[in-house]
């Protein structure tokens, strides 16, 4: 299906953005955008009591089970994530970067990984996540919420500071405030008798910049359960036979062709099946799978050049094309700027899609 006619609905934003603007405000799904650290001292930091500890953990990676108590005389920074979550994704550097550079000077990290999806509790899917992200920290599959609720975290991702005593100093939620917080993990460091470097090593961390205000487009979560606005949908639980009559609003996800509307995810049912979306933003991201499926990615109406093409697409003949395997987020578009788009993908039979996040 081509689309230059719906580009026609590239002005009529206001209220759709002003209802996306608003949900950014409140938990969607337990992820959110960006936090903020402001200490720049021990004496600000609050003590916020004694740390809870790992609790219903189903396996570990890097490390042999682990107890806060254990752990005192150390600082303990806890990072509760999961790796289909883009804004965990972009934190994963800075963490590794701290792990290098004090974690044989009494610095411990644990990835608390908590799944939002079903195949994120699967032990195979995190371990190979865990690899390909060059972690080497301790990983804790907290695959049942267990720890989550202990903590009454709320948030992907969030980190908790634990100083020398097995209490809580700082808590930071979303993305953003390496500086602040790798201040805090010195100053913690240096009153456990630690002696570190002042240097401040997130400023050369190779991460990803995002400037939230410009994004106009958030998370779009897909399945009857899970797609509380953002998405169009016709019959949860059985496969519909769509079909778009009428123009397009931005920042809504539609279907074409035939879909099995699944609890948390779509899927696929035929060779023409595609998403369309009108978006504003750099990048797009989808948590995905399939077997061996294949998408096609567009953008205006035209096949996508390379200076959009994202990292886990590929021109074959001048078609941006992916097979859909492993269940992961996939990168599909990777622009110059923040701009208003008109996505459409095209896909194979067995394909599953779960969101759309954007960078």
């Amino acid at each position: 299906m081509k689309i230059n006619a719906y580009l026609l609905v590239f002005g009529v934003i206001g209220i759709i953005i002003l209802a996306a603007g608003l949900s950014a405000l409140v938990p969607n799904q337990g992820s959110t955008p960006t936090g903020s650290s402001t200490v720049t001292n021990l004496s600000n930091l609050p003590n916020k009591g004694p740390a809870p500890n790992f609790k219903g953990i189903a396996a570990w990676i890097n490390s042999a089970p682990l107890n806060i108590s254990e752990l005192r005389g150390r600082v303990v920074l806890i990072d509760f994530w999961t790796y289909s979550c883009i804004n965990c994704l972009r934190t994963i550097p800075y963490l590794n970067a701290w792990y290098s550079k004090y974690g044989n000077d009494g610095l411990m990290i644990v990835g608390v990984h908590t799944p939002e999806f079903q195949f994120e509790k699967n032990y195979s899917n995190v371990l190979t996540a865990v690899k390909s992200l060059g972690i080497e920290y301790a990983v804790a599959l907290d695959s049942y919420d267990a720890t989550w609720n202990a903590y009454r975290n709320s948030y992907w991702p969030t980190e908790y500071l634990i100083d020398k005593n097995g209490d809580i100093r700082d808590v930071h939620i979303g993305e953003g405030g390496y500086n602040a917080t790798e201040v805090v993990i010195q100053e913690l460091l240096e009153n456990a008798s630690y002696k570190v470097s002042t240097e401040i090593t997130a400023n050369s961390v190779n991460g990803t910049s995002v400037n939230f205000s410009k994004i106009a487009t958030h998370e779009i979560y897909l399945g009857y359960l899970t797609s509380a606005t953002g998405v169009v949908l016709g019959s949860p639980g059985a496969v519909f036979d769509y079909n778009i009559t009428g123009p397009m609003e931005n920042n809504t996800a539609y279907l074409s062709g035939k879909w099995y509307d699944g609890p948390d995810s779509v899927i696929s049912e035929s060779n023409n099946s595609e998403v369309l979306l009108i978006y504003k933003a750099k990048s797009v991201n989808i948590v995905a799978q399939g077997n061996a499926s294949t998408i096609n990615v567009e953008l205006d109406g035209n096949n996508l050049t390379q200076t959009y093409l994202g990292s886990d697409l590929a021109l074959h003949q001048g078609v941006a094309s992916a097979s859909i395997t492993s269940a992961r987020l996939y990168n599909i578009i990777d622009g110059p700027s923040y701009e208003w788009h008109v996505l459409e993908i095209t896909a194979s039979p067995g394909f599953r899609l779960y969101t759309f996040t954007f960078g």
